[in-house]
């Protein structure tokens, strides 16, 4: 078992990155000593949340000044949304931040180029993880921007392109909205030119006992990122991890989407189990499987792949049977309440005030 860093989050707002067609802010987490050609990981908060409230729960800058990595974390701002939400379903029938070169998915981009060039990372090593809307709009910038993102992390989302719309976001959050795989694969296919390289890999999580966005999501999601790596929605294995099922489904005989689906839990981000950087608060459900460090597993910036069949979990990986100690391999409650706050968390997404000046291109 490796020993983790535990650091207060210290963000460095970035005030000049280049174009915001989406008039987002900005803020880095750049460990000391970060080598040449090191990952990136991009973070995205969900509504009524902050970068800093995300960075001093998530523990994403923990695992960067142990493993040595930057860490990304685009902020809504609420001239754009008032619940704080990345507009993933566009803005009052305006499409614009679907749009590939667009609104809020240049401005994160225009970021990343920032990022490369000021510290030097690794281009084909940036990854991305967001919590609910933030989730929502992993699956955006994987479908319009496929040739710039290795790996991303889907925490309570939605498929791209599932709403276009207010009252279709709404439709989208619950009760779900059902496509075809073929039909949500072509929603990306049409988003962007063909990567010459491969595709993201994809990891989906989501509470089996989500009332603010649909279970249900989570299988759609398998159905859009499966189709698009050119496979189908049939697992190739399945395990248990604590309270979490784990699903995963390859490409070429290697994983390329993985599902984990956390029995009794609601809406929020998994954490707990052994060496977990993040921590318990609001939005942040302790059922002992820390999905931070399973994430940096599954994008390379930390040793041990999870979804390696011969690497099935480990402490190292937060991965723990039993956590709560009683034979029975539950986590137990958690330890951290979804309600009242957390209806809002995807439920605003949709909602922009009109005095937004509307996105341009990049």
């Amino acid at each position: 078992m490796h020993s983790l860093l535990f650091v207060l989050s210290a963000l460095a707002p970035v005030a000049s990155f280049g174009p915001n067609p989406g008039a987002l802010a900005a803020h880095e987490y750049v460990p000391d000593g970060l080598p040449d050609n090191a990952p990136l990981v991009v973070v995205l908060h969900g509504c009524t949340q902050t970068a800093p409230a995300m960075a001093q729960s998530a523990g994403w800058n923990a695992l960067a000044d142990a493993h040595k990595f930057a860490v990304l974390y685009p902020e809504q701002q609420t001239a754009n949304n008032p619940a704080r939400c990345f507009n993933w379903a566009g803005e009052y029938g305006d499409p614009a931040n679907m749009t590939r070169g667009m609104g809020e998915n240049a401005s994160i981009l225009a970021m990343v180029d920032d990022q490369i060039a000021r510290h030097r990372i690794d281009p084909k090593r940036v990854f991305v993880v967001g919590l609910s809307a933030g989730g929502a709009f992993v699956s955006v910038l994987l479908a319009t921007w496929p040739e710039r993102f290795a790996g991303g992390s889907v925490m309570a989302g939605v498929p791209y392109r599932c709403a276009t719309d207010v009252n279709g976001a709404y439709r989208c959050m619950s009760p779900g909205v059902a496509h075809t795989a073929e039909e949500w694969g072509g929603y990306v296919s049409a988003a962007a030119p063909a990567p010459s390289g491969p595709r993201a890999r994809v990891q989906i999580w989501h509470g089996a006992s989500d009332t603010t966005v649909a279970p249900m999501n989570a299988d759609e999601l398998v159905k859009q990122w499966t189709h698009v790596h050119g496979t189908d929605a049939t697992a190739d294995a399945t395990d248990t991890l604590g309270k979490a099922t784990r699903t995963r489904y390859q490409a070429n005989g290697k994983t390329a989407v993985e599902l984990y689906e956390i029995a009794g839990m609601g809406h929020g981000i998994a954490v707990g189990g052994a060496d977990c950087p993040a921590k318990t608060a609001a939005f942040f459900v302790d059922v002992g499987l820390c999905s931070t460090v399973v994430a940096a597993q599954f994008f390379g910036v930390i040793p041990g792949d999870p979804s390696d069949p011969g690497n099935p979990g480990s402490p190292d990986g937060g991965v723990d049977p039993d956590p709560d100690g009683d034979g029975d391999g539950d986590a137990g409650n958690g330890g951290c309440s979804t309600s009242g706050g957390a209806g809002l968390a995807l439920g605003l997404a949709a909602l922009a005030v009109l005095r937004r000046r509307r996105p341009t291109a990049l």
